[in-house]
């Protein structure tokens, strides 16, 4: 799929229940860049992540980053609004100290073992 410039590439990787709630994971596998300490994810992401989540609302879509830290899209552009961005434009550039624990979003791992 990311070989291609179908929209569905940029659609979620998983559908997982929290509770009674449907949420919506997108895997991003690479870990925050050793020099910047900056997650690096690109602006086509982003905008398809935020139709995603108005199009299925209340349905949340997570970014779940190597480091197992967790964003949301809006928090991506919040978060970016005023800071530095990539000299193309083509990503947005998140501190990595930005993100939520994964355990703050999606509970801990005993927690999630019981439901």
């Amino acid at each position: 799929m990311s070989r291609t410039r179908s929209a569905l590439r940029h659609f979620p990787d998983l559908i997982a229940a929290r509770g009674a709630e449907l949420v919506t994971i997108d895997a991003k596998d690479r870990m925050p860049s050793t020099d910047t300490d900056r997650y690096a994810i690109s602006a086509a992401t982003v905008n398809a992540g935020l139709l995603f989540t108005a199009a299925h609302a209340p349905t949340p879509l997570y970014y779940v980053f190597g480091n197992l830290k967790v964003l949301t899209p809006a928090e991506v552009v919040h978060r970016t609004a005023h800071a530095l961005r990539h000299r193309s434009g083509a990503f947005h550039l998140v501190r990595t100290e930005r993100a939520h624990r994964f355990d703050d979003v999606f509970g801990p791992e005993s927690t999630l073992a019981a439901a």
